[in-house]
């Protein structure tokens, strides 16, 4: 159903709205030299929820981005155990926080052998959105699908980091190729459940390329520029004969009875999400030094500032000519960095709003710290891993615990967010209705 035929959505109202999330990867699987990350065991947060979104309403944020702990409800296949979230999303409703729901952050379930690589895994995923849908669909109707599906790509199928520990490109294909059918899947199959009161979110991380782009790494930057949109390709029905990867995922594995069915079953997104920390999201290449990327061989990054935010909000609405959403953004410094970045980039949100460009809404992530995924393969406590960039400090209690400590950052955010003229709808805007 388009726009035009239904009744405007809440992100559809003209104004720049708020939110908030708490960091949720979950990677549970463990080994030799590596440890499970669970941001909500690590950062208390299966403790201390109801304190958590109590913070984010608080903070002034009308939305939070959270996401669902798929290897706990979901133990062993078509066995769920719904107890702690029913507790939380019951706690949303307390509080009128809209959730915005992470389905997948990361991680699959112990009992999914070969994770992302199984050949199960597009159906196990959507049986488990469905699932969600079912239960929660009278009250929580906006969900994204898979959260920065690319990083999924790289980490799991061409770095080797995480499970199921694919690399190059033949990884890259069987990730990209398994991502994207359980994407499609899941947001098809919530969209039977809810029908036209499902929005669905599609959230990739920002990758920018800056340095020496134009001459001895020209084909690479290239490359990773197309590269980075390739799940969201895929699963919007863009990846044909023209598509400057399409030779990549032919060549390793996607026949065109795969392609065709990604282009029969196209899903298109209410509201594109846009991640960006402008410290790290451009990459810097340097003539004459060639990295591989990742952790294990980093190249530098730029700080692109409010610059590198414009860019790719702009190009999120070019590409996808629907509403636009900062999903993500805060940068790891003091509190009077992380102050400072918060006036820059919703004052530069707020001009490109004056200028016609639709810019629904504004994300600092997350609500309170959180911890580095080196934490994976390292040996030292949690507070060795901590990353401030949150409105509240995580702080040390003495007995295990963490109590939160409100920063300056969530006074501004808190200004910033409740600013009902500054953030109302503009009269020159042609909103969707």
């Amino acid at each position: 159903m388009s726009a035009a035929s239904r009744a405007p959505r809440w992100y559809e109202d003209g104004a720049l709205h708020f939110g908030l999330g708490i960091e949720d990867t979950f990677v549970p699987q463990g080994g030799p030299g590596e440890r499970p990350i669970d941001e909500y065991e690590l950062t208390d947060h299966y403790a201390r929820y109801s304190e958590d979104l109590g913070l984010a309403s608080d903070a002034g944020a009308t939305f939070m981005r959270w996401g669902v702990p798929w290897h706990r409800v979901n133990p062993e296949r078509g066995v769920w155990d719904w107890s702690w979230v029913d507790r939380v999303v019951d706690r949303f409703g307390e509080l009128g926080l809209r959730p915005v729901i992470d389905l997948l952050h990361y991680g699959t379930p112990l009992w999914l052998d070969g994770q992302f690589s199984n050949p199960d895994y597009p159906q196990v995923v959507a049986e488990y959105g469905v699932a969600f849908a079912e239960r929660y669909g009278d009250r929580v109707t906006d969900y994204t699908p898979v959260n920065e599906p690319m990083i999924h790509a790289l980490f799991c199928g061409v770095y080797g980091y995480w499970p199921p520990y694919l690399t190059g490109d033949e990884g890259l294909t069987t990730m990209v190729r398994a991502l994207g059918e359980g994407f499609v899947r899941t947001q098809r199959g919530i969209a039977d459940v809810l029908g036209d009161r499902a929005t669905f979110m599609h959230v990739d991380a920002s990758m920018r390329y800056a340095g020496d782009v134009h001459g001895e790494h020209r084909a690479t930057a290239e490359r990773l520029r197309h590269q980075a949109h390739l799940v969201e390709d895929l699963v919007t029905g863009r990846v044909v004969d023209q598509h400057p990867l399409v030779g990549v995922l032919r060549g390793h594995g996607m026949d065109d009875a795969s392609l065709a069915w990604f282009a029969d079953h196209a899903v298109r997104p209410d509201i594109v999400g846009v991640n960006y920390y402008p410290r790290i999201s451009t990459e810097l290449f340097e003539e004459g030094v060639h990295h591989g990327g990742g952790f294990a061989d980093p190249r530098p990054a730029q700080d692109a500032g409010v610059d590198g935010l414009v860019e790719v909000l702009l190009e999120a609405e070019r590409r996808h000519g629907a509403p636009v959403m900062l999903t993500e953004t805060a940068v790891t410094a003091p509190v009077a960095d992380r102050v400072a970045w918060l006036h820059e980039s919703v004052a530069a949100i707020r001009t490109l709003r004056s200028l016609g460009h639709d810019i629904a809404g504004y994300t600092w992530w997350p609500v309170f710290d959180m911890y580095e995924w080196t934490y994976r393969h390292g040996t030292a406590p949690r507070e060795e891993y901590l990353l401030t960039m949150g409105l509240w400090d995580l702080v040390e209690d003495g007995s295990g615990g963490l109590d939160r400590l409100r920063t300056p950052v969530a006074d501004t955010f808190r200004a910033l967010a409740t600013d009902a003229r500054a953030n109302g709808a503009l009269p020159e805007k042609r909103w969707a209705a």
